[in-house]
C-alpha cells in the first residue's frame, strides 16, 4: 500500500503518563511519528494530541481504531492534508552583526514572510509560521549567513469539516458539565 501524511487527533483526558501510553501505540506498530503537538482543547480538562504520520491508510485507520479502545482516550481522528488546516512555528537565532552588515537579512525575512521578534546587540530571533517547506526553504537560507539556534514546533492543525468534530466536543463537554 502506498504511504501518504496523515494527520490523527486524540482528543484524552490530562493525565499523567498518557504521553507515553499513546506513542508507545505508535511504537509497538513500528510508526514513525513525523510531527507531535499536545495541548488543552476547547473543551476544559479534554487534551489534544496532534500527529503525522506517513503511512498507508490502513494502517492509519487500525491504529486510530486502536487508540479509541484505550482506557484513557476518548476519541481519535484521522485526515487527509486537504481535510484541514494546518501549521507549524520555527524560531531562529542568528547574529545580531549579520543583520547589520547588509540588508541581505532583511530581504529573507520579507520573502519568506518571517517577522523579528527580538533584537538584542548579539543575536536576532526571527519567526516564521507556515508549512513544513516553508520553514525548510528559510532554514537553508539562513543556513548561509549563520544561525545559533534553530527550534520548529508540531504541527497544529484544524478541521475543515466541522460536523463530526463538533458534535462529539459539545457531547465531550456537557459530560464535564454534568460531572461538575
Amino acid at each position: 500500500m502506498e504511504k501518504k501524511e496523515f494527520t490523527i487527533s486524540i482528543f484524552t483526558e490530562n493525565l499523567p503518563g498518557l504521553l507515553q501510553r499513546v506513542v508507545g501505540n505508535f511504537t509497538k506498530r513500528h510508526i514513525n511519528i513525523k510531527s507531535l503537538t499536545t495541548s488543552q482543547s476547547s473543551v476544559p480538562d479534554i487534551h489534544r494530541f496532534t500527529i503525522v504520520v506517513n503511512q498507508d491508510e490502513d494502517t492509519v485507520k487500525k491504529l486510530v481504531s486502536a487508540m479509541e479502545r484505550s482506557v484513557d482516550v476518548l476519541k481519535a481522528f484521522y485526515y487527509h492534508p486537504e481535510e484541514i488546516v494546518f501549521q507549524e512555528i520555527a524560531l531562529f537565532k542568528i547574529p545580531a552583526y549579520k543583520f547589520n552588515e547588509s540588508n541581505k537579512v532583511e530581504k529573507l525575512i520579507r520573502r519568506h514572510h518571517a517577522h523579528i521578534l527580538t533584537i538584542d546587540p548579539e543575536f536576532i530571533i526571527i519567526e516564521k509560521t507556515g508549512h513544513e517547506h516553508e520553514t525548510d526553504a528559510l532554514l537553508e537560507d539562513l543556513k548561509e549567513i549563520g544561525i545559533y539556534e534553530f527550534v520548529r514546533s508540531g504541527r497544529v492543525a484544524v478541521t475543515k469539516h466541522m460536523e463530526p468534530l463538533n458534535n462529539y466536543l459539545e457531547s465531550i463537554q456537557k459530560l464535564v458539565i454534568e460531572n461538575h
